[in-house]
């Protein structure tokens, strides 16, 4: 099984059930002067928007290490992922923008039976989506996918909370549109907000395992008196171990080795997203 070509024929799949639920509640919206509905259609564009940044990525940060890039590319997803949160940060303020306006105008959306019809179909996507994409996501071990699929179970929380919504504004509570658009606009903030924290996170390697837990397995060995200068870097999938052990002086150069490769070979057992681990042997006391 080919995991790119298969992530990539999920993302697609994905992409047009996005697209196509985002359009029909932004036309709708537009058309019946409802914020609640036209700002929802712009939170579910960010699907299809997050969908295209997977394959981007995917494709990007398939190819191999080289020369020039000796760790691969895989932080060409990361930069897209922080150009959508830049993107979806424009966005929630231009939602805002437009609920803060709707309260000024006191606008009356003009909703009929199609909303509930709309919104219901959405629904029944996004239930689609999120299912087919989580399973798929598991079976492939891709943490994209499964971070995606609950960006889409979102959705369907929003979706839900607008019908019920639209419930009170048919009853003449209009006011709650555009609470509504403003609850949307905020939710996008905090969607981009944690985008940009956890791809920033990235690019200036955050640790990304405890460095106790990696010197508790390493000091299991008797051989090895220390270990000392933990570091860890890169992404979810393919992470990057550096450390120093500290071994008797007395040993030859080979018994040193033999003992990092053992080291080696425990870190990524015991951590299966840790693509390399580099280990510098240090002479520790003489026996």
């Amino acid at each position: 099984m080919d995991r790119k070509r298969e992530i990539r024929k999920v993302l697609l799949i994905t992409l047009f059930l996005n697209l196509t639920v985002s359009f029909a509640k932004i036309l709708y919206g537009y058309h019946v002067n409802s914020l609640a509905i036209y700002s929802d259609g712009f939170h579910s564009l960010f699907d299809g928007v997050s969908n295209i940044g997977g394959i981007i990525g995917i494709y990007l940060a398939s190819r191999p290490p080289d020369r020039e890039h000796p760790y691969g590319h895989r932080k060409y997803e990361t930069i897209f992922a922080v150009f959508i949160g830049v993107l979806m940060g424009f966005t929630s303020l231009e939602i805002l923008k437009g609920a803060y306006e709707s309260l000024l105008k006191a606008k009356k959306p003009q909703l009929d039976e199609r909303a509930f019809i709309i919104l219901l179909l959405t629904i029944i996507v996004n239930i689609f989506v999120f299912t087919y994409e989580r399973k798929k996501g598991k079976k492939l071990k891709s943490e994209f996918l499964i971070a995606d699929s609950s960006h889409t179970k979102v959705d369907i929380f929003i979706t839900s909370g607008i019908i019920l919504a639209i419930i009170f504004i048919k009853s003449g509570f209009y006011i709650l549109d555009s609470f509504a658009g403003l609850l949307i606009g905020v939710l996008v903030a905090r969607e981009a907000f944690k985008i940009l924290k956890e791809s920033t996170d990235i690019l200036i390697d955050k640790a990304l395992i405890d460095s106790s837990e990696i010197a508790r397995l390493v000091n299991s060995f008797s051989d090895i008196e220390s270990c000392e200068d933990i570091r860890t870097r890169g992404t979810a999938g393919q992470v990057f171990v550096d450390l120093k052990i500290l071994v008797n002086s007395s040993i030859s150069v080979k018994e040193g080795h033999d003992i990092a490769e053992k080291v080696e070979k425990i870190i990524k057992k015991e951590f299966p997203d840790v693509v390399d681990v580099v280990v510098h042997v240090e002479p520790g006391r003489k026996i």
